[in-house]
């Protein structure tokens, strides 16, 4: 069974989180997410939904306390498939490129590099000013893969659904999940 991490910060775009968690226990992986306070804020905002109640209704979600740095994610010698921080914040964003670990979510993306293990970071914010551009590159130079949301017209989006679907899908495509939530480019 594949084994992914997925991080939630307090950057706008919760609804690609909740997309990605919905397709991950439709599949059955094993998943272990956690949230920021700034995430869980922006989450009840936009989601209209507590994260913990969608979280415990998923027998293959497992939440984690954000502060407890002492499960099993924390550590390099649990084995995971990958990490997704969706969407991310820029203060996430530079701490993890930064090697800076004050929280679960900072640590396990760190762990995550260090084990040269697949992180994709999908970041939130616009305009990118020229900071966010150089931790974007630093962490890519590390072997993260970098995923901004942007939406294609390819594919004639009609509603909002379509647009977050294709973003996910791209995540998906990155993880090499088999899906086929958006649809792709036909020549």
């Amino acid at each position: 069974m594949k084994r992914y991490i997925v991080g939630i910060t307090g950057a706008s775009g919760s609804i690609y989180a909740k997309r990605l968690l919905e397709v991950f226990a439709a599949k059955d992986f094993e998943v272990y997410a956690t949230i920021t306070n700034a995430g869980q804020q922006v989450w009840n905002e936009e989601i209209k939904v507590n994260i913990r109640q969608q979280l415990d209704d998923n027998k293959n979600i497992n939440y984690l306390d954000n502060q407890d740095l002492s499960v099993s994610i924390a550590s390099g010698s649990f084995q995971t498939d990958g990490m997704v921080v969706i969407p991310c914040s820029m203060s996430t964003l530079a701490a993890i490129a930064q090697g800076h670990s004050s929280n679960l979510l900072e640590r396990a993306a760190d762990v995550t590099l260090k084990e040269k293990r697949q992180l994709i970071v999908v970041p939130r914010e616009t305009p990118l000013n020229t900071i966010h551009l150089e931790n974007m590159l630093k962490l890519s130079k590390l072997g993260a893969d970098i995923i901004p949301p942007m939406p294609a017209f390819y594919n004639h989006p009609q509603t909002i659904d379509d647009l977050v679907n294709f973003a996910v899908g791209r995540v998906l495509d990155r993880l090499g999940v088999k899906n086929d939530i958006y649809q792709r480019w036909k020549t």
